[in-house]
């Protein structure tokens, strides 16, 4: 059994040695307080003692320190309420590994709320990824929602719209967007969106209490471009009048505005859900699309971000 020293420093003593104890041996507050001869509350009260006098400093000594940095002043620059950074895999090419993972973990905390929510939801290739990576689940108690239309120009199903896995999956009620992504003209899409069908579906997307979104660029091998929603003239339309990236088929510009006509006036997709009274997330990496991050989270378009180290670092140096 530990004896304790007589001298007046003794409770110092006593802190030090069941802080060490505590965080660097790794015992446990009954362990402590079996090696000390003293009660557990006491250990406690010791372990309490050596961190508020600062006899004990913590410090993450692994690469995901860098990324706990990084987030902490994303968070504050951009005045974001979420902000997740995943580390980086320098030899790897892929846009999505390491924060579908991180963002499949938020959105399986998010649907484990015992209270209902309403969760809206984007499209894109590393929403798909992240969606793939969630368990199975049954929450009958939340609504997901579309916030973009469910159809290909060639009336297929969109590849990327992910409602009906995300469905699958989670087995909460969910609302699709059953309309093409991208009307054919603005009167058409003004009839669409009219539809009684479709109101009830707009309304739960403006109420959501969080939305995941991925950011898509507009550069020569845009998404819209590449999956066929936009034709190569509209992309340099696009271009020309300033377009650095979208969301949900909502293209806007260096600074985060709404580019006036072309395509926007023709998207099918819900508005981005309100900042001021829900969580936007968007899932994004990669220096293509460093552009459309910087000016979303400048905007406030989203009010949240998950993405990866690289990617954060890169934000935060320009």
């Amino acid at each position: 059994m530990y004896n304790r020293p007589e001298s007046g420093g003794g409770r110092l003593d006593d802190a030090a040695r069941a802080g060490w104890l505590y965080y660097v041996a790794g015992n446990t507050q009954d362990q402590i307080a079996a090696k000390l001869g003293i009660s557990r509350q006491t250990a406690q009260r010791l372990v309490s003692l050596a961190v508020s006098e600062r006899l004990i400093k913590v410090r993450v000594d692994h690469p995901i320190a860098n990324c706990l940095e990084l987030a902490e002043r994303l968070r504050t620059r951009f005045a974001l309420d979420l902000v997740e950074v995943a580390p980086s895999d320098p030899a790897s090419p892929s846009t999505t590994i390491g924060i579908a993972e991180a963002a499949a973990a938020e959105i399986e905390r998010r649907l484990r709320s015992a209270e209902p929510i309403v969760m809206a939801i984007g499209t894109g290739r590393t929403l798909k990824a992240a969606i793939e990576q969630l368990p199975s689940m049954d929450c009958p108690r939340h609504k997901v929602v579309s916030l973009t239309g469910n159809i290909s120009p060639d009336g297929s199903a969109a590849f990327y719209n992910v409602i009906f896995t995300m469905s699958d999956r989670v087995k909460a009620r969910s609302f699709p967007m059953p309309l093409p992504v991208i009307a054919s003209s603005p009167q058409e899409r003004e009839m669409l969106l009219s539809q009684p069908m479709i109101q009830p579906t707009l309304e739960l997307a403006a109420r959501a209490d969080v939305t995941f979104v991925g950011i898509g660029d507009l550069g020569p091998n845009a998404p819209l471009y590449e999956d066929g929603f936009i034709t190569k003239a509209e992309l340099k339309a696009l271009q020309k009048a300033g377009g650095v990236a979208e969301i949900v088929g909502w293209a806007f510009d260096h600074e985060g505005r709404l580019i006036e006509g072309i395509t926007n006036e023709r998207v099918s997709s819900a508005p981005i859900p309100s900042r001021e009274s829900s969580l936007v997330v968007a899932l994004a990496m990669g220096e293509r699309k460093l552009p459309g991050i910087v000016a979303a989270m400048n905007r406030r378009l989203i009010n949240g971000l998950i993405t990866d180290e690289r990617t954060a670092a890169a934000i935060l140096a320009k």
